[in-house]
């Protein structure tokens, strides 16, 4: 029988908004497997943070398990202000900060995985796209949310991506509910 518990760490301390200088939201990358030792010792000097996690299922001699693992390997995102950085960076779990020039996409990006997860919804790590359509979901539990797809004959298969990062969830939706708002070339195949 397994002697340790497993570690649980909540999703969001605080709030997904542009906080008051000289706060910031950062992409701290952690040293490898540390993402939820950092977010425990944030949660304890009240330092707000974003970690993502997904459900994890396996077997262990006949027993299903289910765990958290971090969305993200490595990284977790943080509202810092230069103290707390320091503070931060002083625990020996962090490999190095990744400055967010643009704070309100990097937002919009968050949100969107956040809204997604609240519902409760399969998410599945994917390859990030340079390029695809971008769309947006219109009805449903993720109506407003905003995502890329592939081509147009993946259009259910709707990823989140986290473009500072260059990586992606993938969400699951109906056809129907679908609608491209990027620029797009409708190409009809030949008989």
């Amino acid at each position: 029988m397994s002697s340790h518990k497993p570690v649980i760490i909540n999703e969001l301390l605080g709030e997904l908004i542009i906080p008051p200088e000289p706060q910031r939201w950062i992409v701290v990358h952690t040293k490898p497997r540390r993402e939820k030792k950092l977010a425990d010792y944030a949660a304890q000097n009240l330092i707000h943070y974003y970690l993502p996690q997904i459900k994890h299922k396996r077997v262990y001699q006949r027993r299903k398990v289910v765990t958290t693992v971090p969305m993200f390997s490595g990284y977790i995102f943080m509202i810092l202000s230069p103290y707390e950085k320091q503070l931060v960076a002083s625990t020996g779990l962090v490999a190095y900060f990744i400055f967010v020039r643009h704070q309100q996409e990097l937002l919009d990006d968050l949100s969107y995985i956040y809204g997604t997860q609240q519902k409760d919804l399969p998410l599945q790590p994917v390859m990030w796209l340079s390029k695809g359509l971008e769309v947006e979901i219109t009805e449903g539990v993720l109506k407003g949310t905003k995502g890329v797809v592939e081509s147009q004959d993946k259009v259910s298969e709707v990823r989140l991506q986290v473009n500072l990062l260059r990586q992606a969830v993938m969400v699951k939706v109906n056809p129907k509910h679908v609608k491209i708002i990027g620029e797009y070339n409708i190409v009809e195949e030949e008989e």
